[in-house]
């Protein structure tokens, strides 16, 4: 019997979209508005979902406690009224869309997440534009 916990967590960043490999003219067209030089922000929210079994001594599938202080740790600290491009290593040379600013995410929970149980998540950028991973 699997069971799936969800935690919701909110970050605010800002970012650019921009790859360097392109001109400013095609950077422009292909990125719009989210290719200002000045950068702009999104007041982001995270959905984490872990999936498992339901562990009979605890009765949990994860302590929800735990799954708090790692997101607080390794998201919210790290990312949180910072610029993406300039203020994290984890975006310097990626390009911080929605997708990849997932991927990102996910690869930082995964080691503190318990293997036997699996992970997922859903980044809102806007509250009509979202991005799900699950590590596949």
């Amino acid at each position: 019997m699997l069971v799936s916990v969800f935690r919701k967590a909110h970050f605010n960043a800002a970012h650019r979209l921009h790859n360097p490999k392109l001109s400013e003219e095609e950077n422009k067209k292909l990125f719009g508005l989210c290719n200002n030089p000045s950068y702009h922000g999104h007041n982001y929210t995270l959905e984490v979902k872990v999936t498992g079994e339901i562990d009979p001594l605890t009765g949990y599938v994860i302590d929800t406690k735990i799954l708090k202080d790692v997101i607080q740790k390794e998201i919210h600290d790290r990312f949180d009224h910072r610029n993406l491009n300039e203020d994290t290593v984890e975006f310097k040379e990626l390009n911080p869309t929605a997708e990849n600013i997932a991927v990102v995410i996910w690869d930082l929970l995964r080691p503190h997440i318990d293997s036997k149980l699996q992970l997922s998540l859903r980044l809102y950028e806007t509250e009509n534009n979202f991005v799900e991973f699950n590590g596949k």
